[in-house]
């Protein structure tokens, strides 16, 4: 008698090989946290931004500028005058009513904190101070 074959096939078709892909997004979810814990980030390097300075300025009469300064500490100060922030509006409002073309140049130290400045604005917006000017230094051509 022949033998057949070991082992005997019963009538099942062979299952096909496959891949399994339940584990890839795993996989690249690591792959991912990975190189983005040993990328070296350098936050040292940066675009340099040089702000236009202003190279002609109009004089404007005396009596049609209030000035406005704010010193690195915040202090307020305006025509020569020591007030608080509370006290601009009012100040400026009584100038503005008597000449409505005067303009209100805010000057202010380099190392003045923006909230300062921030705040002497909304003093001014409470003023409806609309001409307002920010002096500059005189630059060099």
């Amino acid at each position: 008698m022949r033998r057949r074959g070991r082992f005997r096939r019963s009538g099942q078709q062979r299952a096909a090989a496959r891949v399994p892909t339940e584990s890839m997004a795993d996989i690249a979810f690591l792959l991912m946290i990975f190189f983005i814990t040993t990328s070296v980030l350098r936050l040292d390097q940066g675009m340099q931004v040089e702000l236009p300075r202003a190279t002609a300025t109009l004089r404007q009469p005396r009596d049609r500028i209030a000035h406005v300064w704010i010193d690195a500490e915040g202090r307020l100060m305006v025509n020569d005058l020591l007030i608080a922030y509370d006290e601009l509006a009012p100040i400026l409002g009584d100038k503005l009513r008597r000449n409505p073309e005067l303009v209100v140049a805010l000057n202010s130290d380099r190392r003045t904190e923006y909230a300062f400045v921030h705040r002497a604005l909304g003093e001014l917006k409470k003023a409806e101070a609309v001409r307002v000017s920010f002096t500059a230094e005189r630059g060099t051509p």
